[in-house]
């Protein structure tokens, strides 16, 4: 109907258009996320698995598991695939990870400290790796740094069962004698081991000289092997990349540390298969000889891993970069 203004001129009434709501009037709220989820979140994609999360935690583990499934919900996204042998991360939870790993290590660092406490002295650095490699070359590489207030935790082991430590949280860095994969923690190689077919010089005689390049593994027939493990892991790997046959023979003597094995080489036990850099000094000495130099000796690499977050401790970088100068000699 025709409106009459006081003047009395008539007019219709305007409406004006309301511009589109936004997408955040249009979105409900979504309200913060809980710092408590998302550093349950970044244990779990970092350890690989619920139970090793809630162990660096100190939650129990459907804790954990119900931590997880209320932040998916607050997302609406699925982080984790649930797997009998842990939880895989999506790419989302990949996403997540890259956003809130260097946020909640610093916060985490101001926590353990205190923001306003005297600066205090940095954790022991716990590392961990083969029992050879660390006394015959990390050990002497790291020793100078007790001078600079460094405090080393030394823990000897096979990879396996070091790499879920340091998944659990238990070790800062981990020598690894295999390749590893995935985003859980980051490793670079660290240094190459080249294996060396060994006897003492009495043994060495008995075989004859150049007869092991002459006749290959038909000169070492019934001759004595001392081995790591009774299935002879790097005598079969040399066998296979050196002569391409398979090693069948069993082990007189096995010792499951590499520096017994060199013992009982020097002492006329039989012959092995070892790292290069074990036995320089005997092979120096004439303690032991190489029985064949091969073009294309089998050689392994060994990798450094370092756990999220270690890198919190000033001590843990100095022992990671004292260790990578000093690989290159080994």
């Amino acid at each position: 109907m025709p409106h009459r203004d006081s003047n009395g001129t008539s007019s219709a009434r305007v409406r004006r258009a309301r511009p589109a709501p936004s997408l955040a009037e249009v979105a409900p709220a979504r309200a913060p996320l809980d710092l408590s989820l998302l550093r349950t979140f970044l244990a779990v994609h970092r350890s690989g698995s619920f139970t090793a999360a809630a162990r660096v935690l100190g939650l129990s583990q459907p804790t954990v598991t119900t931590q997880i499934r209320s932040l998916e919900q607050q997302l609406g996204r699925e982080l984790f695939e649930r797997r009998p042998r842990g939880a895989v991360p999506t790419s989302v939870a990949d996403e997540l990870a890259t956003q809130v790993a260097a946020p909640i290590d610093a916060l985490a660092a101001v926590a353990e400290r205190g923001p306003l406490a005297a600066e205090k002295r940095p954790d022991p650095v716990h590392l961990a790796g083969p029992a050879e490699l660390l006394c015959a070359r990390v050990l002497p590489a790291l020793a100078p740094l007790t001078d600079q207030g460094v405090r080393l935790r030394v823990t000897m082991g096979l990879t396996d069962e070091l790499l879920d430590g340091l998944r659990g949280g238990r070790f800062d860095l981990v020598i690894s004698t295999l390749r590893l994969r995935g985003r859980i923690f980051g490793a670079v190689p660290l240094a190459d081991e080249e294996f060396v077919l060994v006897a003492s010089p009495e043994w060495a005689e008995r075989i004859g000289p150049r007869r092991v390049a002459a006749e290959g593994p038909a000169a070492l027939r019934g001759v004595p092997i001392v081995a790591y493990a009774d299935d002879l892991p790097i005598a079969r790997r040399y066998w296979w990349h050196v002569f391409g046959e398979r090693l069948t023979e069993q082990p007189a003597i096995t010792v499951p540390d590499l520096r017994g094995v060199l013992s009982a080489v020097a002492a006329g036990a039989g012959i092995s298969v070892l790292p290069r850099y074990l036995c320089l000094d005997a092979l120096a000495a004439g303690a032991v000889v190489p029985l064949l130099l091969p073009e294309d000796p089998p050689i392994n690499t060994g990798y450094l891993a370092q756990r999220p977050g270690a890198a919190a401790n000033p001590h843990v970088l100095l022992v990671r970069d004292r260790m990578l100068r000093s690989a290159p000699s080994w």
